[in-house]
């Protein structure tokens, strides 16, 4: 019975054959005790309250998506009665209601067993900056636990909570994921509500989520994905359906002269080995220099964000300083030197940055990162408890500065034994983008979960995606298709990828006269008397089909297609005028061949 994974498929599959939610409440309680570390919970609550809670579920209703799965919370997010400390005493209030997201796991069913340690007022990315007993490393005790949502990584990767929330501002949805061999989804800014939540940096703050696989994690971000209009950052973000991962994409990484490991020669190993997983996927490696984003994630702790830490304890900074711990202290109280006018320099100065490091984004579909550049113990930060945390925002610092999402996920064991990570970061709103390139190579390097012996599933052929309600599908057999230079006017606009096809034989192919950039025309013939060409089926969001087709020059059009597998899509077709001067290159079946 105690072997069952904490997963949702897991928890779920056992629920169908019989088992009682309550009897899952016994065994994450069982566990919290077996791993006995007194420095994972600020609240944990009562066993026989999350009894009462599992008993309230009633029978097994598979349409709650969260049913009976166990979670806990970062001791900044709201829970109804009980208390919020943000990991200081002094600043501790019973909390009238529960926070937004809160509110929709348990109408989906999860089971709260508590609320977990942090790095104080969510300042740190090391874990150990709390007035209460820090936990522990649950891979490593003598490596710190990663910050500032440290009990919340802990919990998840010991196996007794099947995911948790955590926050994120600076890295703490990530560092902490990479430390405990686990998936921390970063979401887009405004997708899940801040109500409810002590702010960090309220502009730039975001609820996190931790899991053991991507799948869960992401499930999770769907339930918790919903507009809030009593937060004022909230935004109306769609969870879109995990799709099929695209033939071709570009990848970002720092270049030879940018990268940064700190002389951590077997995390830069780790790393190379994790790109060979995402080549085998089809992605392109580009080598960027990561001077600007560098240059981005230095503004994070400069003026107008440390002055936004400030409003939060400025009034028990004034009535009772030594309440705060002293590195939270030092470092918010560098907000007392900057005046307003700082504050707009600041911003003037990260609109400058964001500029510079558009052209390089422009250019690509996801970077992607070492999670952290190396790794420290809790004796390093008893040394130095600045520079290790500094440099495990290397990173993660610039992210939401520059409104990206982000999912960082293990890839399996360094050649030391310490856990492998990736992270990879995309623009905002292509959360299911990432989530979909990350569950594929967790499946594939098949890593452990977590702390525990469990291991996910090997990878099988992934199935074609269904489409939405909202949606229509477009079919694209040129620039527009993955990795090429056009296919940013579909990702752009919410668009996604479903699956390769082709024609029926009864097309002929043009490479068109004109340009840049190159394109072709697809042009329908006589039955029999031409090629099946291939191409890619797309899913767009109907509300932006117009915006898309208005950028569509002559010869071409959007026509409906006849694929071989007897469907008919719409997609992009050539007026038979605009062959004149054209190439044919229907032999050769696909653009592809042609650019190349």
């Amino acid at each position: 019975m105690n072997s069952i994974p904490f997963t949702i498929s897991a928890l779920h599959d056992s629920y169908r054959n019989g088992m009682k939610a309550t009897e899952i409440v016994e065994q994450a309680f069982s566990r919290i005790q077996a791993v006995n570390d007194p420095g994972i919970f600020i609240h944990m609550l009562d066993r026989e309250e999350v009894l009462a809670a599992a008993r309230e579920l009633g029978e097994f209703d598979d349409s709650r998506p969260l049913w009976g799965i166990p979670y806990v919370i970062k001791d900044n997010i709201d829970a109804g009665g009980k208390p919020t400390t943000a990991a200081c005493p002094a600043y501790s209030y019973v909390a009238k209601e529960d926070a937004f997201v809160v509110k929709c796991l348990k109408e989906a069913g999860a089971l709260l067993l508590g609320k977990v340690n942090l790095d104080q007022f969510a300042t740190g990315l090391v874990g150990v900056r709390s007035p209460y007993s820090p936990p522990k490393n649950a891979i490593d005790p003598e490596i710190v636990p990663g910050g500032s949502s440290s009990g919340s990584a802990v919990s998840v990767a010991h196996g007794f909570a099947c995911f948790s929330l955590g926050t994120d501002t600076a890295g703490s949805g990530r560092v902490p994921a990479a430390l405990n061999n686990i998936v921390g989804l970063k979401p887009t800014l405004g997708a899940l509500s801040a109500s409810g939540v002590v702010p960090a940096c309220r502009t730039l703050d975001t609820i996190s989520v931790f899991a053991l696989t991507v799948g869960d994690a992401y499930k999770v971000f769907e339930v918790a994905c919903k507009f809030d209009a009593a937060d004022s950052y909230s935004r109306k973000i769609t969870a879109k359906p995990l799709s099929a991962i695209p033939p071709r994409f570009k990848v970002g990484i720092p270049d030879s002269k940018s990268i940064k490991f700190f002389g951590d020669k077997v995390q830069e190993v780790s790393f190379r080995k994790g790109l060979e997983e995402l080549t085998k996927l089809g992605a392109e490696i580009i080598e960027i220099d990561f001077t600007p984003f560098y240059n981005v994630a230095q503004m994070l702790y400069e003026g107008a964000w440390v002055a936004e830490r400030y409003t939060t304890i400025e009034e028990l900074l004034s009535s009772n300083p030594d309440a705060i711990h002293p590195v939270t202290r030092d470092i918010i109280s560098v907000a007392e030197k900057f005046s307003s006018a700082d504050v707009f320099r600041g911003m003037y100065k990260l609109e400058h940055l964001k500029r510079l490091a558009e052209p390089i984004l422009a250019t690509l579909d996801y970077l992607c990162v070492p999670t952290i550049p190396t790794f420290y113990k809790v004796e390093d930060l008893e040394k130095d408890p600045v520079t290790p945390n500094s440099n495990f925002g290397t990173y993660t610092n610039f992210v939401n500065l520059l409104d990206m999402c982000a999912l960082s996920f293990p890839t399996g064991p360094r050649s030391d034994g310490r856990p492998g990570s990736l992270t990879l970061l995309a623009p905002a709103g292509q959360d299911a983008e990432i989530a979909v390139i990350g569950q594929e190579i967790q499946s594939r390097t098949q890593p452990k979960l977590g702390a525990t012996d469990w291991i996910i599933p090997s990878s099988t052929k992934q199935s074609a995606a269904s489409l939405s309600g909202n949606e229509i599908e477009i079919v694209v057999c040129g620039a527009h298709m993955s990795g090429l230079p056009l296919n940013k006017e579909l990702t752009s606009r919410g668009g996604r990828f479903i699956r390769t096809a082709s024609t029926t034989n009864d097309y002929q192919f043009f490479a068109l006269a004109g340009g840049p950039p190159d394109r072709p025309g697809l042009v329908r013939t006589d039955p029999g008397m031409g090629f099946e060409i291939d191409l890619e089926v797309w899913a767009l969001p109907k509300e932006n089909m117009g915006l898309f087709m208005e950028n569509i020059p002559f010869p071409l059009a959007i026509g409906t297609i006849s694929l071989s597998d007897g469907s008919r899509v719409k997609g992009f077709v050539c007026e038979a005028a605009g062959t004149h001067g054209a190439t044919d290159i229907s032999s050769l079946k696909t653009w592809r061949r042609y650019v190349a």
